[in-house]
């Protein structure tokens, strides 16, 4: 049979896991097995017109929340054209539910319920048969125009799933797209907005055969490896000895996992502290609420304490990105609470905070006890809320004015200096922040166009001259135009702001700055930059106010300081300029006049 396995990925720098696990599990069998991935955004004629020449006698689709709807339409163009081809639709979105979907798109033929391995070779078997499907536990599938469910399967022993990576041609087609491991399957936790939840149990593969995957990754180039492990630290020696075997094997691969934080051994902190090279490993950590009751209530268990000093070590190491997670919408946690909540955590300032909204998914306990908090929520995937009992729409949209400015000046990570200055300094707390510069964002009708490097910091100094003082704005000017430099790797030709100096006091400047290296500090001293360096490789301004960048807890001073910026040559993706920030000495300002 010539079987087609097949999804819509969210981009395409994105591949799916489970479509390999499936070939490997039955391309013995069913050698014409082939994988075909695609986006959400690509035509639908166009992925039916490459599906249809491949002439398939099965085609098996992937489906998950992000690709739902766009997967639908593509079914019953496929059966007009291939009528006699069989539709297998699995994977998390489709698990539950099942009659609904079924009912909802008649151009499906059978649904695999959950963990698909097992009874996906199964129903294939059948086929290649001409048997019933009576037989095939965990089918969902149509009987003289009955959907009949079948028994559900027991789940596989982990150690009997082939590698989903033993396919070299494609793992180097892989290089520069994300490729998702995963060590265990299940989750111990029992968190009611979580389709893990609804699995008891969790199983691990050899841990001989995990590290025998991750070399020949590693080994073949691949950029980006993401566990899906829903706990990664849960047994500790296991991530112990990973943790130790990918320092070793390291080449340029980075590592990303989902971590539960208050859990974590300090053992495992204190050696990544000392052992892991930086940048090497990337941890999602969910926090999602710091409301006690909220957490009761979707029976989470959390110790924040625990929680708060694992992710202040991870941080003070330096050498781990933290990516923390908070969910708006929870049960009983309202405006103000989630404000507290955000406040909780912006506090640890982490590399990444994705602020997320709650997502009726089908199967999990939250679903089921949506009437009991008045939830109402999309028909359709997302499934993300609109309000509930204690958390109104107008406070859904508002917090979703926060979400907007938060992934575009902290996350994105271009103005970090600025933002840190303005939620420690001038706004009563990070929430305040977001939260008004959100709302003015919104009226100005921003989040309705694109933004460039330049708009970001022009927009922000604008809202700032609607909310702040004098000194607070010149302060704040100040960190803006050195993020702003910071960001670029040659000396930038144009600015956002107008320039104090004019060609004959920048030139007068960095003959003084030539002949008094030592001001910026021993380190700039030691560039040994000549008087052509300073002239071509570096930015010369003068600060409105005297910051400190590296020790963002010191307020600016209200004094002019000296900003310069030294743009090696040659500077690579990645790397940044050197900055240098001093006070304004008395001698610099004459020349400067």
């Amino acid at each position: 049979m010539n079987v087609i396995l097949t999804t819509l990925n969210a981009k395409y720098i994105h591949s799916s896991l489970a479509l390999r696990y499936l070939r490997t599990y039955v391309e013995e069998d069913f050698p014409c097995t082939q994988i075909r991935e695609y986006t959400i955004k690509d035509p639908a004629s166009h992925i039916v017109a490459d599906l249809y020449a491949q002439k398939p006698d099965v085609i098996a689709c992937s489906v998950y929340i992000w690709n739902v709807e766009e997967t639908l339409p593509l079914l019953s163009m496929l059966k007009k054209v291939l009528p006699n081809t069989s539709i297998v639709l699995g994977g998390p979105e489709v698990s539950y539910d099942t009659r609904h979907w079924m009912e909802r798109c008649p151009d499906i033929d059978f649904i695999v319920q959950g963990e698909g391995e097992g009874t996906f070779h199964h129903l294939l078997t059948t086929l290649s048969r001409c048997e019933s499907v009576q037989e095939v536990n965990g089918l969902v599938y149509r009987e003289n125009g009955q959907i009949r469910a079948n028994a559900p399967r027991p789940k596989l022993a982990l150690h009997q799933i082939p590698s989903p990576y033993r396919d070299d041609t494609d793992i180097a087609s892989l290089r520069n797209r994300v490729v998702y491991y995963e060590t265990s399957r299940g989750c111990p936790f029992s968190c009611q907005f979580c389709l893990s939840s609804i699995e008891s149990g969790v199983r691990y593969f050899p841990l001989e055969r995990v590290k025998a995957d991750l070399k020949r990754l590693i080994d073949s180039g691949i950029k980006t490896i993401k566990f899906v492990d829903r706990t990664f630290n849960l047994h500790r020696q296991y991530a112990l000895d990973l943790f130790q075997f990918l320092i070793d094997n390291r080449r340029d691969t980075v590592f990303q996992f989902e971590i539960t934080g208050d859990i974590l051994p300090r053992e495992i902190v204190d050696f990544l502290k000392e052992s892991a090279p930086q940048g090497l490993f990337r941890f999602e950590i969910g926090v999602q609420s710091t409301n006690d009751l909220t957490n009761t209530l979707v029976k989470r268990r959390q110790n924040f304490a625990r929680l708060r000093d694992t992710i202040l070590a991870v941080k003070e190491s330096g050498k781990i990105v933290q990516h923390l997670d908070l969910i708006a919408g929870l049960p009983e946690e309202d405006y103000h609470s989630f404000k507290k909540t955000f406040n909780d955590v912006f506090v640890f300032e982490p590399d990444e905070l994705q602020l997320g909204f709650l997502k009726m998914l089908r199967g999990t306990g939250m679903r089921q006890r949506a009437a009991q908090f008045d939830y109402v929520f999309m028909d359709h995937a997302p499934y993300e809320i609109f309000s509930n009992h204690v958390l109104s729409y107008d406070e859904v949209l508002r917090i979703k004015q926060v979400e907007d400015v938060l992934e575009k000046y902290w996350n994105e990570g271009k103005l970090r200096h600025t933002v840190q200055y303005l939620t420690r300094h001038v706004f009563p707390s990070p929430f305040d922040f977001f939260q008004m510069f959100g709302h003015y964002w919104e009226s100005q009708g921003w989040s309705k166009i694109g933004h460039q490097l330049e708009d970001l910091f022009v927009r922000l100094n604008e809202f700032l001259a609607t909310t702040c003082q004098i000194e607070q704005r010149q302060a704040a000017r100040s960190y803006m135009m050195y993020d702003f430099l910071l960001q670029h790797r040659v000396r930038p030709h144009k600015v956002w702001w107008e320039k104090e100096l004019d060609r004959a006091a920048r030139s007068r400047l960095a003959d003084w700055i030539f002949d008094h290296p030592h001001h910026f500090g021993p380190d700039f001293a030691r560039l040994q930059l000549t008087r052509n360096d300073i002239e071509k490789h570096t930015v010369i301004e003068i600060l409105p106010h005297l910051i400190h960048p590296r020790n963002p807890h010191l307020p600016a001073q209200d004094e002019p300081g000296l900003l310069l910026f030294y743009y090696p040559p040659g500077l690579q993706k990645g790397q940044q300029p050197a900055p240098y920030v001093s006070p304004l000495p008395e001698q610099a300002q004459i020349l400067c006049s």
